[in-house]
């Protein structure tokens, strides 16, 4: 990669590298510093929106607007860093601005990934200067964090109140310098469920005082699993927002009462009826400048996980009606006239020593995991495999992102180094079921091999289909070892419903096909994600891989 260059050969090599791998792919150059998707954008550019605004995985999506800027958090489970602050101006186009939290509490618990585990459904609050995140953890209890810049450092993890099965926290401070929190209770841990309950908390928003009052019980009802509860005030009213019925099959409900401890009135205000978007699951509730009312919620669609919807609310009565006559629209007018285009990030040249925002780690990161560089690559360092080593489900230096849109092609330029036999680096499809493509050292050479995984979670072995055997590309003598380097291009197209099609190359133009069609699968509470990885056998010196690049890019027609 050039590291014996003087620094200005390097830079214009490098230059001339990213000019020509940017115009090989078809990539505009005007459009990658704007950041808008080669894979999914819902700005028609005529003033209106399709749904989904956000074509990926943003779990239980809250959002405050201070400003003419509208702030954005979802769940992130074990990942790392956790807490997203995505950013929009007009709640349509939006870009991942930062994390809340570096690691997730308690860090040595996540240091190992904790499927399904972590952070659960989050709160975002703006008040007295401050902005606040709450969070449930359904074995720890409820967490919050604190910033007066949310694209700056977060406080460190407060936990506001201990115990298990407590979820879905959201504040609410009211006119008269009280606070309060709702919260719902997880069945898997608590034995109960369907139930919303409501405490005061300190007004600096630390911990919570005095006993739970259950303010709703949706089991009475019809509305069962009543979960994910939005606490608001408006014209006097005190308003809980939450879904119930399921997360493939529910609908939102709105609880109105004239004082915080309830009691408590319900109405359905959304749900299908006659559209094709399921759901509709848990959200916020915010208002545009212009004093219109606005729901941003989720839809579940595996394997792509919890895809990002917008919907008008008219208010009627005293109630929130959502999207069109209760059920939500597919295309409408936008919030805010803006002409910048924008969506989360997606491609990654590798060329900042900051990771990119749209990467995570599948547990808490540490350094033995691997790091960015100044020379226009990540490294990704070898996890050592344990002696009884089943599946991925344990791994965790897995670097990945989300499904950005129904249909993509992912390519990955590397560089792949070992130094024993056995050590291998590649590109994977992650989910309950997963495949990958690895380049595994053998000798002189390199053993590429298509590995599928079906049933992860539950502990089934791997299926490995060799493919071929490639040369090393480069051998050198690395102190008492020698070194075995292969430089390889490594793709996965996306296709309609997750199908993956895998390929590889070993001159970036020629690719040929890697295994039979594999059907992509969410993983426990997220979508499918696509990366990379590095492994190894217990007890051998780390081997690793360099990326290049990792592109994006809508799939031909």
């Amino acid at each position: 990669m050039g590291y014996s260059l003087s620094h200005r050969t390097y830079l214009m090599k490098r230059a001339n590298r990213i000019m020509t791998a940017l115009m090989a792919c078809g990539i505009c150059l005007t459009a990658q510093a704007q950041a808008l998707s080669e894979t999914w954008s819902p700005d028609n550019g005529d003033g209106t929106y399709v749904n989904p605004v956000i074509y990926a995985d943003y779990s239980d999506p809250d959002v405050v607007r201070v400003g003419d800027t509208f702030y954005m958090t979802a769940s992130s489970f074990q990942a790392a860093p956790g807490l997203p602050i995505l950013t929009s101006k007009d709640l349509v186009n939006w870009t991942i601005a930062n994390y809340a939290l570096d690691a997730v509490p308690p860090v040595d618990v996540y240091s190992l990934p904790q499927h399904g585990k972590g952070v659960w459904a989050p709160s975002i609050r703006h008040h007295d200067g401050q902005f606040y995140i709450y969070w449930g953890d359904p074995d720890f209890g409820i967490f919050m964090v604190k910033a007066s810049d949310p694209l700056g450092k977060w406080s460190e993890p407060v936990l506001v109140k201990g115990g298990k099965g407590m979820i879905d926290p959201c504040p609410l401070w009211d006119d008269d310098g009280k606070a309060y929190l709702v919260n719902a209770w997880a069945a898997s841990r608590s034995k109960m469920n369907s139930v919303l309950t409501v405490w005061e908390m300190t007004p600096d928003g630390t911990s919570l005082t005095g006993a739970p009052v259950l303010v709703y019980d949706g089991n009475k009802d019809g509305n069962h699993t009543a979960e994910g509860p939005k606490f608001y005030k408006n014209a006097g009213k005190y308003y809980i927002l939450c879904p119930a019925g399921g997360v493939a099959s529910g609908w939102q409900l709105a609880l109105r009462s004239d004082s915080p401890f309830g009691p408590y009135e319900s109405r359905r205000v959304m749900s299908q009826g006659k559209t094709d978007i399921n759901g509709p699951h848990q959200g916020g509730l915010v208002d545009a400048p212009d004093g219109t009312s606005w729901f941003l919620h989720f839809q579940e669609s595996q394997p792509y996980g919890r895809v990002i919807h917008l919907n008008p609310v008219a208010w009627k009565d005293g109630w929130p009606e959502m999207g069109k006559n209760g059920e939500p629209v597919k295309r409408h007018r936008k919030p805010v006239a803006t002409k910048e285009r924008y969506n989360p990030q997606e491609s990654d040249g590798f060329d900042s020593i900051e990771l990119g925002r749209q990467w995570q780690w599948h547990a808490n990161y540490s350094p033995l995991f691997g790091m960015t560089s100044p020379y226009g690559y990540m490294r990704i360092y070898g996890h050592p495999l344990s002696e009884g080593f089943r599946n991925f489900w344990e791994v965790p230096n897995l670097l990945l992102q989300k499904f950005p849109a129904p249909e993509f092609t992912a390519t990955a330029k590397m560089k792949v180094s070992a130094q024993e036999d056995g050590q291998q680096s590649g590109l994977i499809v992650m989910g309950r079921d997963y495949a990958r493509l690895s380049a595994e050292r053998a000798g002189k050479e390199f053993i590429l091999n298509y590995i599928v995984c079906r049933e992860a979670e539950g502990g089934a072995a791997e299926e490995v289909e060799e493919l071929a055997r490639i040369p090393a590309t480069r051998l050198y003598n690395a102190g008492n070892l020698d070194n075995s380097e292969l430089d390889i291009w490594m793709r996965v197209k996306v296709g309609k419903g997750g199908v993956c099609g895998f390929s590889y190359s070993t001159d970036g133009k020629k690719f040929l096909p890697a295994g039979k069609p594999f059907q992509a699968r969410e993983g426990k509470w997220i979508g499918a994600k696509v990366g990379a990885f590095s492994v190894q056998p217990s007890g051998k010196s780390r081997g690793w891989v360099d990326l290049d690049w990792f592109r994006m890019e809508r799939n031909p027609k």
